[in-house]
């Protein structure tokens, strides 16, 4: 165990990426410490992936790329401005709700953190917006797309902890909406001290938002189709990202009329790379798992914890704190993979539900999606402002808050996540 996880973060350390790392850490640890033949290697990448549930994210990533391509990001900016753009500090907020709509479409953090950036940061300039904050707030509301469903993460965490998808994704409804209340709150604060956009909005005009909506309408059917066929039983969630991605195509090119086939064939073979590196990074971490569970760690853990405390809430704050210190430095579905397996066995003994702790991961990793080093939505809002990362991370403190203080009514708050999940399945 220890050639494993001291071989993995040395690998790195060393600057080799996390699919090798994984992979290869496993299988010098099994040749040194097991006389298990190699080729269990082989089964276990096999294995990691030969679920008919792990299809949906090709079909997810493929809807979201038509999403932005096809002109509905650009649509839900224009209902977000005409809904929130009379309030004080107004880009601020139509950045949060635009990327509470795209995360009930793509599942992709960086994927919608790009749409927005793209649309919102030219605007905010003109505006005398600080681009920093700005972009912090951006790379927040792109985050979401790892808490509201149909997102990738609560896929694979739902996969790893065997647990229904459509529970998962009802349990982080009301955390998302929770984080956008707080993002949107604590916004509008900051917004009325800073004299720059204090004065910063528009006159609400009804017929704009009926105009908005109506154009944005279509769009909105495909999140509609996803959850409410998961939740009513006509089909899996495989089956579901099959039908979004239909959905997609319809209102994109019959709808919109945005894109052509000619542009598919540049969309199909970016969903394809995109989803090849969550996939490979599946398999290799699969290996990595089934070696640590083999030696006995997720017992080994449980001792020391429950030699600490006894009380859920303190283990809770504990893996709060490790969760978070991984999302700063490490890819979250990665971190799922490695982490999940161990924790939630332990969850369990302390008698946690396992959909409110599949939620508190959720949420922790999406909190280190904006924070550095790692922090992929960051990079990606600052260069899209073209501001570095130094830059935009000393305003990052505002929509951090916002997300902790969220986090913590997750935690000790087990209704947050349980309840919508305890009514409609």
């Amino acid at each position: 165990m220890i050639f494993a996880g001291g071989g993995f973060l040395l690998l790195l350390v060393s600057g080799v990426s996390i699919v090798l790392a994984l992979g290869i850490a496993a299988l010098v640890a099994i040749e040194l410490t097991t006389t298990v033949p190699l080729s269990i290697v082989a089964q276990r990448v096999y294995g990691g992936i030969s679920s008919f549930t792990l299809m949906a994210i090709p079909f997810f990533v493929a809807s979201g790329l038509l999403m932005e391509a096809g002109g509905i990001a650009r649509r839900f900016v224009n209902l977000a401005s005409a809904l929130v753009g009379w309030i004080t500090g107004s880009l601020y907020l139509v950045s949060i709700v635009t990327g509470t709509g795209l995360a009930a479409i793509s599942g992709s953090g960086s994927a919608d953190t790009a749409a927005i950036s793209a649309v919102m940061t030219p605007e905010m300039r003109k505006r005398r917006y600080n681009i920093d904050l700005a972009s912090a707030v951006i790379a927040a509301s792109g985050s979401l797309a790892s808490i509201i469903p149909p997102s990738i993460v609560m896929i694979v965490i739902a996969i790893t902890a065997n647990q229904s998808i459509g529970a998962m994704f009802l349990g982080g409804i009301v955390p998302g909406l929770l984080v956008v209340a707080g993002l949107m709150g604590g916004c509008w604060l900051h917004a009325r001290q800073d004299e720059a956009v204090q004065t910063d909005r528009e006159d609400f005009s009804f017929d704009k938002l009926v105009k908005a909506f109506v154009a944005a309408l279509p769009g909105m059917i495909v999140p509609i189709v996803i959850i409410g066929g998961i939740i009513g039983g006509v089909f899996t969630a495989t089956e579901a990202a099959c039908v979004a991605l239909f959905t997609t195509l319809l209102v994109t090119m019959g709808i919109y009329r945005e894109i052509t086939f000619k542009d598919l064939p540049r969309i199909c073979l970016k969903a394809i790379s995109l989803s090849a590196t969550v996939l490979i990074i599946v398999a290799t971490a699969s290996v990595f798992t089934w070696f640590i569970a083999t030696q006995g760690l997720p017992a080994m853990l449980r001792d020391w914890l429950t030699g600490i405390t006894d009380s859920p809430f303190v283990f809770l704050l504990i893996v709060n704190v490790l969760l978070l210190i991984v999302g700063m430095f490490m890819e979250s579905i990665s971190a799922v993979l490695i982490l999940l397996p161990i924790l939630l066995p332990i969850a369990r003994s302390y008698g946690i539900d396992p959909v409110q702790f599949g939620v508190i991961t959720a949420l922790n990793l999406s909190i280190g999606l904006i924070t550095p080093p790692y922090g992929i939505c960051l990079y990606v809002a600052a260069t899209v402002a073209g501001r570095r990362i130094e830059q935009v991370s000393r305003k990052v403190w505002l929509p951090l808050l916002c997300m902790l203080v969220a986090l913590m009514l997750v935690t000790f708050v087990p209704a947050v996540s349980l309840w919508l999940p305890s009514v409609l399945m």
